[in-house]
């Protein structure tokens, strides 16, 4: 199913930090244009210390997300957003890592109390990767980045202080 996401009312974010944008290397056009669209909206809302990291694939990226918050001291980093494709074919491969990353990602977020934004995508088709981050309104990218946003704005509502680590 194709939604949108409105970007003409997001929070206005005063000091935004940083955003990690973590990407599989895996079906890299569509990844990249995930992260690109992502970064755009990021930046069209004032975020300007935007870093994307490519990784060897989506297992990877709750070790780098953990890396990442475990080595942010200060709570510079107010959120990070995962990007990857997983496609499915005929093992449990498809499975093992879905599970395993979306868990990973989790205990991350939960661990370090920051947003994990995740559009790794698992799916059967190619056809429904290559339509989630096509070069429009649909695209996935724009969706996280909008999570991304308003989950900063809202834990700098609720929450007092940086992140305990």
């Amino acid at each position: 199913m194709k939604t949108t996401v409105d970007t003409s009312s997001l929070p206005q974010i005063s000091n935004p930090g940083q955003v990690h944008i973590l990407c599989s290397k895996w079906y890299p056009e569509l990844v990249q244009s995930l992260a690109g669209a992502c970064d755009a909206v990021l930046r069209q809302h004032g975020f300007d210390q935007v870093h994307i990291h490519t990784l060897p694939g989506s297992l990877e990226l709750p070790l780098a997300a953990r890396d990442l918050l475990a080595e942010d001291r200060a709570g510079n980093i107010d959120a990070i957003i995962c990007f990857g494709i997983i496609v499915k074919g005929e093992t449990y491969h498809f499975e093992m890592i879905s599970n395993e990353c979306i868990r990973g990602l989790g205990e991350v977020m939960h661990e370090f109390r920051r947003p994990v934004i995740v559009e790794v995508i698992p799916v059967t088709e190619m056809a429904h990767a290559e339509a989630r981050s096509a070069d429009d309104e649909f695209n996935k990218g724009i969706e996280a980045a909008v999570a991304a946003i308003e989950m900063v704005a809202w834990r700098r509502q609720v929450c007092s202080g940086p992140p305990s680590v």
